[in-house]
């Protein structure tokens, strides 16, 4: 059962990517433990709490008609979400787990109490929800100006990490269905452009992970 307090020592991936202060307000938060495919945050509530990835993997996205969405970003250990509605107005995305997942929930009334003792920690959350609008300002420009390989193709480049034999590894292991919500189009428009890269032998499909082989054509 979660229960209110101290939590215990968060996974040190997570306490890696935190800055001290987010590492303390963490602990002045309730620890919660959530099952896979638990929904966290459902559009359009209100809701005027903040949730700190302890462990797990947690999809921010929207739901539209015929049952289509589109993914805004992908969080892990280190990172928080649900500041936005902050200031008691309703959620802008939809918060789903991926994977079973911990969290650190932290109610506004401690936010607001913490940032009176650590006033500094204002601008560390300042800088995250500015970080975060423009990277919707790139994503809306993405769709505006480019086609959907293009926009495939730059998907693939952000994911894939070089390892340290030379190959280039996507690092999330992605369905289509899951490129398409975060590319905003059908499953199998991606599953057919797919298939002409493995084909033209720009990717392949290695333990269930994309590695791509050759620098993608700029079109197709």
């Amino acid at each position: 059962m979660p229960r209110a307090g101290v939590s215990p020592v968060a996974p040190e991936a997570a306490l890696a990517a935190m800055s001290p202060a987010l590492a303390e307000l963490s602990a002045r938060g309730e620890e919660r433990r959530y099952r896979k495919g638990h929904l966290l945050i459902r559009e359009g509530d209100i809701g005027e709490t903040l949730f700190i990835i302890l462990s797990g993997r947690l999809r921010a996205y929207s739901g539209g008609e015929n049952a289509r969405e589109i993914t805004y970003g992908v969080y892990g250990p280190g990172e928080y979400l649900g500041e936005i509605s902050l200031d008691g107005g309703p959620r802008s995305a939809s918060v789903v787990t991926l994977e079973a997942a911990v969290c650190s929930v932290v109610s506004k009334r401690t936010i607001e109490r913490f940032i009176a003792e650590r006033p500094e920690f204002a601008f560390e959350l300042l800088a995250k929800v500015i970080a975060r609008a423009r990277a919707a300002t790139l994503s809306a420009r993405q769709l505006a100006l480019h086609d959907v390989y293009g926009r495939l193709r730059l998907l693939l480049s952000q994911l894939a990490q070089r390892q340290g034999d030379g190959r280039q590894v996507l690092a999330e292991r992605l369905t289509h269905q899951e490129m398409s919500n975060r590319l905003g189009c059908s499953r199998e428009m991606v599953s057919r452009l797919m298939k002409d890269l493995e084909r033209g032998e720009y990717v392949r499909v290695v333990d269930q992970h994309y590695e791509v082989l050759r620098p993608l054509p700029q079109r197709w």
